[in-house]
């Protein structure tokens, strides 16, 4: 695969893999325990909503392999900020960074630290990431880099 695009549907508890807009491969996910709505804030269990892109790649994650997910995103940045939850230097970190496509600030009130990795996609057990048995962890992970575009839809 040259330039894959991840869809996860959070009502379905399934991953899709997109290359050129064709569908190649499709994946069980088992996702926080509040699968409905979008994540709010640390600690809520919900799994975020919205476009990101691979920040991270762990070959040694504690849940087999796994991918950072750019979470938060400038919709979850604004929304905080509105709403007195984070600063406006946290504010600011997070914009940048998501300006940067780098990893954007993990340690604020939104929470942070959202992946896509292994340990089993058979019930709904993260704290809000997507999990993946680790056999299909192990493929997804040999395809997708740095940047590559990931979207969670309800």
């Amino acid at each position: 695969m040259r330039s894959p695009e991840l869809y996860i549907y959070k009502g379905k508890r399934r991953l899709y893999v997109l290359e050129g807009g064709v569908l190649v491969r499709e994946y069980p996910v088992g996702l926080g325990p509040n699968t409905v709505g979008d994540k709010e804030r640390e600690g809520d269990g919900r799994t975020p909503e919205g476009e990101f892109y691979v920040c991270l790649k762990n070959g040694g994650s504690k849940f087999f392999r796994s991918l950072g997910l750019s979470y938060p995103t400038r919709k979850h940045a604004e929304r905080a900020f509105m709403a007195g939850m984070i600063s406006p230097d946290e504010y600011r970190d997070i914009i940048l960074a998501l300006e940067r496509s780098s990893r954007p600030p993990w340690d604020t009130a939104l929470g942070g630290e959202i992946f896509i990795h292994g340990g089993g996609a058979h019930v709904d057990w993260t704290d809000g990431c997507v999990a993946l048995y680790d056999s299909d962890m192990e493929e997804l992970y040999q395809v997708a880099h740095i940047g590559t575009r990931v979207v969670v839809r309800p």
